[in-house]
């Protein structure tokens, strides 16, 4: 029984001392692999380029100076990409003595051709000299900057033109600055104010909230 215990404890030191060699071996492998990925022709850094190690799911990101940083492995084949630039590789050598390397890749541009796409106003050339001749176009500049000018036509145009990007970011801030304000309260109800009673008599008075009339091109198109 006591012979038993020995080859056990035996085994369990051996097992044990070819983990942690194995172990030391790893790490004398392992090195801190940095640098900084440029732009072949220019020498601007390449923001953002994604540095993987091939066949596996390891890697990392330059950041927006395009340096990088991470922990690889000896003889670790290493794939730079960023979009519209030439994939480049590059192989660590198993020869490095120290545990740190830097390096400084370049990546060439990758030019891509898009087929030629032709954006036709009308369906055909007789429906354009249709629309065309039905036009009552002015023939001064001051009679077309007066009807680009007017007021019913820029009010129509101001109603019916969408937010830009700004205005939405504006908008979703003052809707979250509300809703943080009002926070753990009722927000005010508008069924009780007066004052947005007086302004909806007055919209409902002036005639706002009666049907617009059609355009002769929403007729056409209708």
């Amino acid at each position: 029984m006591r012979k038993n215990k020995n080859i056990l404890l035996f085994i369990s030191i051996s097992a044990h001392l070819l983990i942690s060699s194995f172990a030391f071996a790893q790490d004398k492998d392992l090195i801190q692999f940095s640098g900084v990925v440029l732009e072949r022709d220019s020498l601007v850094p390449v923001a953002f380029t994604r540095i993987m190690i091939k066949n596996s799911h390891r890697g990392t990101i330059a950041d927006y100076n395009g340096y990088f940083s991470f922990v690889a492995q000896k003889k670790d084949t290493l794939v730079f990409s960023s979009t519209g630039y030439k994939k480049s590789i590059y192989a660590i050598s198993d020869t490095l003595t120290g545990n740190k390397y830097s390096l400084i890749q370049v990546l060439s541009s990758d030019t891509t051709n898009l087929p030629v796409t032709v954006i036709y106003p009308w369906p055909s050339p007789d429906e354009f000299k249709k629309i065309f001749l039905s036009k009552n176009i002015p023939n001064d500049d001051l009679t077309r900057a007066k009807n680009n000018l007017a007021q019913e036509a820029m009010k129509e145009r101001f109603q019916t033109m969408p937010m830009d990007g700004s205005m939405n970011y504006k908008n979703q801030m003052a809707q979250q600055s509300s809703r943080l304000y009002w926070a753990g309260q009722y927000p005010p109800n508008n069924l009780l104010n007066p004052i947005a009673w007086a302004q909806f008599i007055k919209a409902w008075r002036d005639g706002q909230f009666k049907a617009k009339p059609k355009t002769d091109s929403e007729q056409e198109d209708k």
